[in-house]
């Protein structure tokens, strides 16, 4: 097996912070849980970069992803696009279409992914709600037909949308909300996964409230859209070409 994930801080794993700083996230615990799972090395790459929107995610990710060769790439987009104004949600959702046109043309098996929803923690999260309610439809629309793609839906998720799976920004999960998604990424492709990936070791941390939420976390995000910069400007893929995952016992 060979699988390849593109995407954002999603799929990049943001907010599953390991120990000595470098983050994880739900694509490295699928991959190594799914050499575990089926006893045998499978080739890994991620090429997802956090901040992205839907369609440079497509135009920038896809075609090296499917340069790599892969016998499955999982694709999630959308979800930095629907904290902007004038979201075109059709737009967003043909993005999808064109990542399944090109993995059909190249034989490789689509995981699609729907992202967490995060509108329960956030601002006027009723707009996220809205927004992800209406990108989901879109997207699922396309694929109505097609029993083959790999679906892995976690927008409808009621217990993934509490605080004990998100991180202190409110906006990304934390490590239990990353071992979530792994399990349903896991399951979708027909293995189980360990039993607590899909429940939270402890309560979540908390983190800043009020003010201080908004100074920590609201402000610098505000900072980046007036000057139309990313989270992800100058950072490059931490597995843009093939690394190998053996089972672990």
């Amino acid at each position: 097996m060979r699988f390849v994930a593109i995407g954002d801080s999603f799929t990049e794993g943001v907010g599953d912070v390991l120990p000595d700083g470098r983050e994880r996230g739900w694509a490295d615990l699928t991959a190594q849980e799914w050499a575990n799972a089926a006893g045998r090395p499978i080739q890994y790459a991620n090429l997802a970069i956090r901040g992205r929107l839907a369609w440079p995610i497509v135009e920038h990710q896809l075609e090296p992803a499917l340069a790599l060769r892969p016998t499955h790439l999982s694709f999630n987009g959308g979800g930095n696009d629907m904290l902007r104004p004038r979201t075109d949600v059709e737009h967003i959702a043909d993005a999808f279409s064109r990542v399944l046109r090109r993995c059909d043309e190249e034989g490789v098996t689509m995981i699609l992914l729907s992202g967490a929803n995060p509108s329960g923690q956030l601002p006027m999260g009723n707009i996220v709600q809205r927004r992800g309610d209406l990108l989901s439809e879109a997207v699922l629309r396309r694929v109505q037909d097609r029993p083959d793609v790999i679906r892995a839906l976690n927008w409808p998720d009621r217990e993934l949308s509490r605080a004990p799976y998100w991180s202190e920004d409110r906006l990304h999960m934390n490590a239990a909300g990353h071992h979530r998604v792994a399990a349903r990424v896991l399951h979708a492709i027909g293995f189980e996964p360990p039993a607590t990936w899909w429940a939270p070791p402890q309560p979540g941390t908390g983190g800043p409230s009020g003010a201080s939420y908004y100074r920590e976390h609201v402000g610098p995000w505000v900072k980046r859209r007036v000057t139309r910069t990313s989270s992800g400007d100058g950072r490059a893929a931490k597995y843009p070409a093939w690394v190998e995952r053996v089972p672990q016992w």
